[in-house]
């Protein structure tokens, strides 16, 4: 039987509420296999209000590391001694890196959609987008795209206080990459969402229209916006195949499901940890030998 936990075994984890449901402790577990690293993944399940202690935790244990998902993300900002740049401007962590007690809060979300896209065959760099949603994943992915040299973003979202927020972004975009042109509408602005898409280069869906069970959701309702030079890209990865990947392949565009993104962020925040390239392939074909691919 092969001895996996020593005396010498460091430990990483993820800390957020519900936590039962992830794939990440089979992920990282199988990549510290591959790579022979003596460390062990853990999920453990934390509330908003325990994040200090939690980070405490992180300190005491020596954790080499931990990835943070919701409800935590924005309250794990306050318990850092630094920031990357897309932490610093989404005001959110998904990834810690403990360097001797000294915490660093990272977001790989964007990272993960941008890799997602590469690996899609699909570059950021020069490309116009269209950015539907103001939420978590889709502001993580505007702030990535802008700082990877996207030359313009137009965000669209409904006239909610996410439509604030995507204000703020744009503003902080402004300052932070200047280069990126970032514009801001309202999803009921169907004269400028047109006029955007006929545009763009790449339309991203950053909201969980089209997830399971509203399937049959979807925010582009008017086909005629949609064209065969068009990149189309969804966060939402169940089903694999959303109603608006699916109306965008009909129409001969090309598309890019959510799935990748959740693997690509890990790949990031992986690297972060051990400085190693995630052997995703083998993750991939082991996933596939488990049926679960």
């Amino acid at each position: 039987m092969e001895q996996r936990i020593k005396g010498t075994t460091g430990l990483m984890g993820l800390i957020g509420s519900p936590i039962g449901h992830s794939g990440s402790p089979d992920m990282y577990n199988f990549c510290f296999r591959y790579h022979g690293l003596d460390y062990a993944y853990l999920a453990f399940d934390i509330k908003e209000d325990q994040v200090g202690e939690a980070m405490d935790a992180v300190r005491t244990l020596r954790m080499r590391g931990c990835n943070v998902t919701m409800p935590c993300k924005n309250e794990t900002v306050k318990y850092m001694d630094e920031l990357s740049a897309a932490a610093r401007i989404v005001g959110a962590v998904n990834t810690i890196v403990n360097d001797n007690g000294r915490l660093t809060g990272h977001m790989t979300d964007g990272v993960g959609f941008v890799n997602n896209l590469r690996a899609n065959g699909v570059e950021v760099k020069g490309s116009r987008m269209v950015i539907l949603g103001a939420g978590g994943a889709a502001t993580a992915i505007q702030v990535q795209c802008a700082l990877d040299g996207a030359a313009s973003i137009s965000i669209f979202n409904p006239r909610d206080p996410f439509l604030e927020r995507a204000k703020h972004t744009a503003a902080m975009l402004e300052t932070e990459t200047p280069e990126c042109r970032v514009q801001v509408f309202a999803m009921d602005d169907t004269e400028s969402l047109r006029r955007e898409i006929a545009q763009a280069d790449i339309l991203v869906n950053g909201t969980s229209a089209g997830m399971k069970p509203h399937a049959k959701t979807t925010l582009i309702t008017d086909l005629t916006m949609l064209r065969p030079e068009l990149v189309v890209a969804d966060v939402v990865y169940n089903p694999l195949e959303t109603r608006l990947l699916r109306e965008a392949r009909e129409v001969g565009c090309k598309t890019v499901g959510g799935k990748g993104m959740l693997l690509w962020q890990g790949a990031a925040a992986y690297q972060l940890y051990t400085g190693l390239e995630m052997p995703v392939e083998e993750y991939q074909a082991y996933l596939k030998e488990q049926g679960e691919e």
